[in-house]
């Protein structure tokens, strides 16, 4: 077989699957196993393959008609314009949370400031913005080990491991330390709603990252009362936050001495992220 003809193969099943993004999905799974980019392969569909790369892409076919993330099955995926390891112990990152690096690394850039991220996962926001924040450091705490596994890996893979320390605990267990910077993604969908989710992500993405608790706010309101401790005076609690939160969360900010700074909306028009400042 060839690659025109393997890609064909590959998104006639996926389209049986009602996968819609069918065709995208073939080219980028085979693009992966021949470790080619996805327009080397398009310029080049009379290549023959071999049949290990073959049976392979199969394999790979398979589990995407299952409804599994394109991100699981390669065990990565790219987070500003660096390739992170991630899998189903870690949410796979999405392109909203970097408007969040975005605006954090403009407000900070050239400052040496302490970073805490809290819920850290595959380490892709702390990671992101220590590659940019060149004179800073910072410290990450999840309650998944597997997950605290996998950003230390991230970290090695990124040379940020002398700037970064990861900790299997609660971000409610930290006393010793203040910080200039908190920046959290925490579970923010609300527990009924979780039904609701598409295929891949409640069949696959880790449900501890996802679930809120009854009103989605319950993670969101332990990091803003426990951020007050320790934060530094005017340092900055940065939050994503689900759709139609902004006006509980920043009532929740104000009620605790809190100044609202910025907010950040997604590809959608919906407010995903708040910045504010600790008084």
């Amino acid at each position: 077989m060839n690659i025109f003809e393997t890609i064909k193969l590959g998104s006639n099943l996926l389209r049986k699957s009602e996968i819609s993004s069918h065709i995208l999905d073939s080219e980028i799974l085979l693009s992966n196993i021949l470790n080619k980019s996805r327009e080397k392969i398009l310029v080049n569909l009379d290549q023959k393959l071999n049949h290990k790369n073959i049976l392979k892409f199969k394999k790979y076919i398979e589990r995407r008609s299952k409804n599994e993330p394109i991100a699981y099955i390669l065990e990565e995926k790219e987070f500003w314009s660096k390739n992170f390891i991630v899998n189903k112990d870690t949410l796979i990152p999405r392109p909203e949370t970097e408007l969040l690096v975005e605006k954090l690394v403009g407000l900070f850039k050239d400052k040496k400031i302490s970073i805490l991220d809290i819920g850290t996962g595959s380490g892709c926001i702390i990671l992101s913005l220590l590659s940019s924040l060149e004179k800073s450091v910072g410290l990450a705490v999840d309650i998944s080990k597997n997950a605290i596994l996998i950003a230390k890996k991230n970290a090695e893979r990124h040379k940020l491991s002398n700037r970064v320390k990861f900790f299997n605990k609660s971000f409610e267990s930290i006393f010793s330390k203040k910080f200039d910077l908190i920046v959290s993604n925490p579970p923010y969908i609300e527990r009924k709603k979780i039904k609701n989710l598409s295929e891949d992500i409640k069949r696959f993405e880790p449900i501890m990252a996802l679930d809120g608790g009854n009103d989605g706010l319950d993670l969101i309101k332990k990091v803003i009362y426990k951020s007050k401790r320790i934060l530094k005076i005017n340092g900055t609690l940065a939050l994503e936050i689900g759709d139609e939160q902004i006006k509980k969360v920043s009532k929740i900010l104000i009620d605790n001495n809190y100044r609202i700074i910025h907010v950040i909306k997604d590809y959608k028009n919906n407010v995903r992220c708040i910045f504010a400042l600790y008084r």
